[in-house]
């Protein structure tokens, strides 16, 4: 009976003793992030710097935050009393340079030493070509702000916001029903032919000029989605292009995806994209 009871001790106590370790999930490791200083870090790119901060000072609301310079980031970025808020460039497996920038929400801790990619994550967000950016970028400034604090706080909610990330954001699409939606002719890939344009576009759906779809975003325009493509300035087969739906007013993101460039999948949305975008949708 010893021997039995002994067994029964050995087996559970382990189980016990799982059952009462927690897991640091994602969403756990960020819990802070509200009570935290985020660091603005300036690259020192007046291009860049003299929007960021504006920007950062009209709309950051979730965080206390400061500017601060690469040479602070430098000094800071192992502590884990901060966060970072960041412009940094991407480089895929295939390809020779980084071809993206990331606008990048990250936690400081050991190991930051090792760089970026091995600091947590918090959401980093396809922000521009890292060779010769457009300034296409500065228009959605404000936008990218507010998604990536938006993102930000739901990945605090659960696991599955935090580990998702923004894709999980395009299944809002299926809610754009009544929506207009602004596509940049510079957005669509050339598999887009006027035929598929013909036989998947409804009367609220507009293709215009990058200018002029660039105007609905400065104005605001209610009730409308506006398209962004990030993608390398010369795509090699390996990078990859992340396609946007944003709503001009409220800044919500309703469409987020990417793709592999291919021989024969270049930049911009795909045909397979006008699918998906207009599944939900009823042509008048």
């Amino acid at each position: 009976m010893k021997k039995l009871i002994i067994l029964f001790a050995t087996i559970l106590m382990p189980l016990m003793a799982g059952a009462q370790a927690q897991i640091t999930t994602k969403k756990v490791k960020i819990e802070d992030f509200t009570q935290k200083i985020t660091k603005v870090v300036l690259n020192g790119n007046p291009f860049y710097d003299t929007s960021l901060k504006d920007e950062i000072t009209a709309r950051w609301r979730i965080s206390p935050y400061e500017f601060c310079t690469l040479e602070e980031f430098e000094k800071l970025k192992n502590s884990d009393q901060y966060y970072f808020l960041l412009l940094a460039q991407g480089q895929f497996r295939k390809e020779t340079a980084p071809g993206l920038q990331f606008l990048s929400l990250v936690k400081g801790g050991k190991g930051a030493d090792k760089g970026i990619g091995d600091m947590l994550e918090v959401v980093s967000l396809p922000f521009a070509s890292a060779e010769y950016p457009s300034g296409r970028e500065l228009i959605f400034l404000p936008a990218f702000l507010d998604i990536i604090q938006n993102q930000t706080l739901e990945a605090m909610e659960t696991d599955f916001n935090a580990y998702g990330g923004l894709a999980n954001t395009t299944k809002n699409i299926h809610k754009a029903g009544g929506m207009t939606i602004v596509f940049s002719e510079d957005d669509l890939n050339s598999l887009v032919s006027q035929a598929v344009i013909d036989r998947s576009f409804d009367d609220e759906m507009i293709l215009t000029d990058e200018d002029s779809a660039d105007q609905y975003m400065l104005d605001n325009a209610p009730g409308t989605l506006v398209s962004y493509v990030a993608v390398p300035t010369e795509p090699v087969r390996g990078s990859f292009c992340y396609k946007m739906l944003i709503d001009s007013e409220t800044h919500k993101l309703y469409y987020f995806r990417k793709h592999k460039i291919t021989n024969k999948a270049g930049a911009g949305f795909l045909p397979e994209d006008i699918s998906k975008i207009t599944a939900s949708r009823v042509k008048k």
